[in-house]
C-alpha cells in the first residue's frame, strides 16, 4: 500500500557533499534514497525540509516520501538504521497526511552555530565547532542580534549565487550564549537563504571582535549588499536542530 511518510533523521555531515542528492558525489539524501529504494524494490524519491551545505550537521532533519510497503513504521526505521552508515540515523518514522510535504509544510526552522574559545584543542569535538583565537564580546553580539530579529530583506546575508527573487525572511529569535568554553548562536526563523545562518553568525562574531559596530546592523540590512555583512563562517559549527510544523 502506497502511503506518505514523515521521516526524521540525524546526521554528521562531515564527510558528505551536503544533504541534497547530486550525481557522482556522496550525499545524505542520496544514501537515504538508496536504502529506501532497496527496501521497497522501487525507485524512491524524497523531499527534504531543507538543504544543508557540505560539512553541516543535523539533529532533526525531516524528509517526506511515498512508500509502497506493508512494513510497520518501526520496521521501516529498523531497516533504515540497519543499512544506513553509522553517521546517519533515523529518529522517527510516521505515516503522514496525504498533503504533508517536508519543505512546504514547514513553518519554521532552528539552527545552532557553536564556537569554541578554550585554550586546549577540542580534539574530540573538532568536527562540530569553530575554534576562535580569542573570546568575542558576547554583550555586543547580543546587542547586534536585536537588530536582526523581525521581518527584513536579508539580501546582505546570503550567498551572492542565491537563486531566489524574494530575499525577505522573518527571524523570530536570535540568541547568543556563552557557557564555559562554548559560544552558541541559536536562530529560529520562518526560512533561511543560502548560507544565511553562517553569514549571520559571521556578522555577529565580527561585532564581538570589534570589526563591526552593533549600530551598523540596520544599515547593513538596508544596503542589500553581501559585501557589507560579515564573513561566512566554516560549516562544521552549524547544525539544524529543529523544524516546526503545524499539525499535519
Amino acid at each position: 500500500m502506497i502511503q506518505n511518510y514523515k521521516i526524521t533523521i540525524a546526521y554528521d555531515g562531515s564527510r558528505y557533499h551536503g544533504f541534497e542528492a547530486k550525481p557522482d558525489v556522496d550525499t545524505i539524501q542520496g544514501r537515504i534514497e538508496n536504502v529506501l529504494s532497496r527496501m521497497t524494490d522501487t525507485r524512491v524519491m524524497t523531499v527534504g525540509a531543507g538543504r544543508t551545505d557540505a560539512g553541516v550537521h543535523a539533529r532533526a532533519m525531516v524528509i517526506s516520501c511515498k512508500l509502497d510497503t506493508e512494513m510497520s513504521e518501526d520496521d521501516i526505521m529498523d531497516y533504515m538504521n540497519t543499512y544506513l552508515p553509522e553517521d546517519i540515523g533515523v529518529i522517527d518514522v510516521k505515516v503522514a497526511g496525504e498533503r504533508f510535504h517536508a519543505r512546504f509544510s514547514a513553518v519554521g526552522k532552528v539552527y545552532l552555530y557553536t564556537c569554541y574559545v578554550g585554550k586546549e584543542k577540542p580534539v574530540f569535538d573538532r568536527k562540530y565547532v569553530w575554534c576562535l583565537d580569542k573570546v568575542p564580546d558576547v554583550k555586543l553580539m547580543r546587542r547586534a542580534a536585536e537588530h536582526l530579529v523581525g521581518e527584513h530583506d536579508f539580501k546582505s546575508f546570503c550567498n551572492v549565487h542565491t537563486q531566489v527573487e524574494d530575499t525577505v525572511r522573518t527571524i523570530y529569535d536570535l540568541e547568543v550564549e556563552k557557557e564555559e568554553e562554548l559560544i552558541t548562536i541559536r536562530v529560529r526563523g520562518n526560512g533561511f537563504l543560502y548560507n544565511m545562518v553562517r553569514i549571520l553568525a559571521g556578522t555577529l562574531i565580527g561585532v564581538g571582535r570589534g570589526a563591526i559596530d552593533p549600530k551598523q546592523i540596520p544599515a547593513i540590512i538596508e544596503a542589500k549588499d553581501r559585501q557589507k555583512a560579515g564573513m561566512t563562517v566554516p560549516p562544521q559549527g552549524l547544525r539544524l536542530v529543529e523544524i516546526d510544523y503545524l499539525e499535519e
